[in-house]
């Protein structure tokens, strides 16, 4: 086998691999995924449709919100009308009305016809997605605001959760439209993201999922924010700064969502092919996740965290495990160590030594105590110090290791010689311990 073609399937079959614990913790979860009309209608919708397949038949129930904006504005120009807004809310009169539910219609039937393919060599071939909906929600007027009459734009008054839950337990797709009808008969026109919050609290969903314009919140300086909590949050969308027109609609959303029981909230860029696969069964992810409250909390140590170092690593010391290192080598080396804390105790730690001048870095002293080793903490700390080591303009990051050879393969490190260390590292090395060398390509 070529080269090129062992290292290929080296990687898919690592990725696999890696994805199974994420495959075992999502099955019987519901996730709800909102999304707009531009995705509804745009070159992403194909495989939009195509990962929805895969997650529905890895087991995860599925309720999809689709939305409709610029649909909506297409019809209503077509009949020569113009788009009424307010405050980022449509108003929506007797003739805006028509064209919401022209737009709406069509743009329902188009994504269930996505759903519904299984055309021979695409990832839908052989499967079947039953995809269901109804009068899942009760609506009310949202009537009037600064002096305006929103007329038959509504909110949610009410979500039929059991109706939703009894679909998904016959293994049906659930796709549920942003359009309300109140206990007269009134048709009424929602938010999608909005349907989507409420839909997700009711059914207690582990996952929200909104697909929009923007790869996640970005801090300051244009970086991408991993996680952030609901305070946190709450703190940038009141800022304004840097949020786009869709974070701007769907923030509110997630921030009372997590804090009304979903689990989690993920804000991921509808424009990245695969995004949701890769969110859910990579360890780096690749949106924003905002949650209620974060369970763990990682930050770079200080002085005041050696006596705690000390206590963590310790055992593992004890067990050769891990290099001994004294208190005040610890004290002078305590800036290359990032920590991770749960409720202000420290349970894990992990340390980047640069080698700049080969362009590598070492992690070292990667421990975690045993009562949080199922917690993921260990994937979390490595994504630190790798995103550490990538400021830094470093190609390479390498591990020293006796107990743990698999976990690091694992995570996509092969291992070298000794003889390939960078060669201050080189001329350290303990032969007599004869660690391990892994080496990963940031």
């Amino acid at each position: 086998m070529p080269a090129e073609a062992a290292d290929s399937t080296a990687s898919f079959v690592a990725w696999v691999r890696g994805a199974a614990p994420y495959i075992h913790a999502f099955r019987g979860k519901t996730f709800v995924i909102a999304f707009g009309g531009e995705v509804a209608s745009g070159a992403s919708a194909q495989s939009l449709a195509y990962d929805c397949n895969l997650l529905a038949a890895l087991g995860i129930r599925l309720v999809l919100v689709h939305g409709a904006r610029p649909q909506i504005d297409a019809e209503l120009r077509r009949r020569g009308l113009e788009p009424r807004i307010h405050n980022g809310l449509r108003v929506t009169d007797a003739a805006a009305l028509e064209c919401v539910k022209a737009a709406m219609a069509v743009t329902r039937i188009e994504v269930e016809a996505l759903l519904s393919q299984g055309l021979p060599n695409t990832p839908m071939a052989g499967s079947y997605m039953r995809v269901t909906g109804g009068n899942f929600l009760t609506a009310r007027p949202v009537g009037v605001v600064d002096g305006i009459d929103f007329q038959y734009t509504g909110a949610v008054r009410k979500i039929i959760a059991e109706e939703i839950n009894a679909d998904l337990d016959q293994q049906n797709v659930v796709l549920i439209s942003p359009l309300g009808v109140s206990p007269a008969g009134e048709i009424f026109n929602l938010c999608m993201e909005e349907v989507a919050e409420a839909v997700a609290v009711a059914v207690k969903a582990e996952k929200l999922i909104y697909l929009c314009d923007a790869p996640g919140l970005l801090d300051a300086e244009g970086r991408l924010v991993d996680s952030v909590t609901a305070d946190e949050a709450e703190r940038m969308l009141d800022a304004g700064e840097g949020l786009t027109e869709d974070m701007h609609l769907f923030l509110p959303c997630a921030i009372r969502a997590v804090r009304r029981g979903v689990s989690r909230v993920h804000l991921i860029d509808r424009d990245t092919d695969g995004a949701l696969l890769l969110e859910f069964f990579t360890h780096a992810g690749v949106g924003t996740v905002v949650s209620r409250a974060p369970l763990f909390r990682l930050r770079e140590a200080n002085v005041e965290d050696v006596g705690a170092l000390v206590a963590l690593i310790s055992p593992m010391e004890a067990d050769g495990t891990l290099v001994r290192r004294g208190r005040e080598l610890l004290e002078q080396e305590i800036g290359r160590f990032t920590v991770v804390e749960h409720d202000g105790v420290l349970v894990g730690c992990a340390a980047l030594y640069p080698f700049s001048e080969d362009n590598a870095a070492e992690l070292a002293c990667l421990a975690v105590t045993p009562e949080y080793r199922r917690a993921g903490l260990g994937d979390q700390l490595l994504r630190r110090i790798e995103r550490r080591a990538r400021a830094q303009r470093l190609e390479r990051l390498f591990v020293l290791t006796t107990r743990t050879a698999h976990w690091f393969r694992e995570r996509g490190f092969s291992e070298i010689g000794p003889d390939a260390l960078p060669g201050a590292k080189r001329e350290l090395y303990n032969y007599q311990r004869r660690s391990k060398v892994f080496v990963k390509t940031l």
